[in-house]
């Protein structure tokens, strides 16, 4: 199949961040189905520890130094690639508001396909100043929900024809229920709620934890699982004082024998099969605008039953009867909704059919499928040979 030759611009593992696990999973979804060889800039950030790339990271670009940006420029109008698709998020970028990165996007002599992780329904100023800077200069911009499209149209003033909705893909895998998997984590005997990704503030967990009381109370098999360790800029500021909190937390409530902490990164491999254990997926995040979150996107492709508060994201995906939302900050509406899930099989059960239903169009091969097609169409000579393989 014959697709674009592609660079991709992010932070990139081993560093740990989300853009990182999502610009990995998207360079290997889109070789593996189109039989490419794409190639990686990895974004440094300031005070990084030296990292041991893999080959295919060809170059860095060094988030607080200016001339970096100009540099990299340069590097991908020389580079072989035909385009150049940009995993954007304003805290990865240098200059006010991550300003540099426009730079940079001008520089180049190819299209330029920025994916936006972030896209603020109420901006300052300055913030809509880049982001519409960003979207001018942008061959096409990719939004990875219709909500994040909506507001770039309606609030930004961005150009429809520009902006394309393609999904945070999800793992391709089978929908099982929990007992395999229970039973290979040593959790037979539990109703396992769960949550992951990397610890910050901003998570909410202490809500969680604190609604667990009564969770246990009516569920005394209920174990909540929090999978992963704290966020590597936030251990950077303030070291491990939040998860540190959330351990105390649990001390005080006597949740010890209901609520864990894993304190790990966890590899994609150990990650589903905690994920294919949980009988509810909780996110009680924080954060009302926040547009994308690859971790829920995991439990709807996954076909899990999700609580979760009602941030935008959350909206969009959970929407139809495949989720239940609950208010924020408020560990009693938490524990309710997750007891009536705990004591009620069928409708848990109908709950993961949607979600999981939903979820097909969120895989890996069908999202590396969508980008395929997009790129193509900001190449004429492309357009035919793909479309004559698809």
């Amino acid at each position: 199949m014959n697709a674009p030759r592609m660079l991709f611009l992010g932070s990139y593992p081993p560093r740990e961040c989300g853009i990182a696990t999502f610009t990995k999973d998207v360079v290997d979804s889109y070789d593996q189905r189109f039989g490419a060889r794409s190639e990686i800039v990895a974004i440094e950030e300031p005070g990084a520890p030296p990292r041991d790339y893999p080959p295919t990271v060809v170059a860095n670009l060094i988030q607080d130094n200016r001339a970096s940006y100009r540099a990299i420029a340069e590097f991908v109008n020389e580079h072989p690639c035909e385009a150049l698709n940009v995993q954007h998020e304003y805290g990865l970028f240098g200059g006010a508001d991550g300003e540099w990165i426009v730079d940079l996007i001008a520089l180049v002599r190819k299209p330029v396909i920025v994916s936006l992780h972030t896209v603020l329904p109420e901006p300052s100023p300055d913030h809509m100043r880049v982001a519409r800077t960003i979207c001018a200069t942008a061959s096409s911009v990719v939004v990875l929900s219709a909500t994040g499209r909506q507001i770039l149209i309606e609030k930004y003033g961005i150009d429809p024809r520009k902006v394309t909705v393609i999904h945070h893909g999800v793992p391709d895998v089978p929908f099982r229920d929990t007992v395999e998997a229970k039973r290979a984590l040593g959790l037979q005997d539990r109703q396992v709620i769960s949550t992951f990704g990397l610890i910050n503030r901003g998570k909410g967990l202490e809500f969680a934890i604190d609604g667990m009381r009564n969770v246990a109370a009516a569920h005394p098999d209920a174990l909540y699982l929090i999978l992963g360790e704290t966020h590597p800029l936030v251990r950077r500021h303030e070291g491990e004082a939040y998860r540190e909190s959330l351990e105390r937390l649990v001390s005080e409530h006597g949740l010890r024998e209901n609520v864990r902490l894993i304190d790990r990164y966890l590899g994609f491999e150990e990650l589903v099969r905690y994920l294919q254990a949980t009988d509810i997926y909780l996110t009680p995040y924080l954060n009302p605008v926040q547009i994308v979150s690859g971790t829920l996107a995991y439990a709807v492709g996954l076909g899990k039953a999700i609580v979760s508060t009602p941030y935008l994201y959350a909206q969009e995906l959970l929407a139809h009867g495949r989720g239940f939302l609950v208010q924020f900050r408020d560990a009693p509406s938490i524990a309710d909704t997750v007891n009536s899930l705990l004591a009620d099989r069928d409708l848990r059960a109908s709950t993961e059919r949607r979600a999981y239903r939903f979820g097909r169009q969120m895989t890996w091969p069908h999202v590396a499928s969508e980008y395929g097609a997009l790129f193509s169409s900001l190449l004429p000579q492309r357009r035919t040979a793909l479309a004559t393989s698809a």
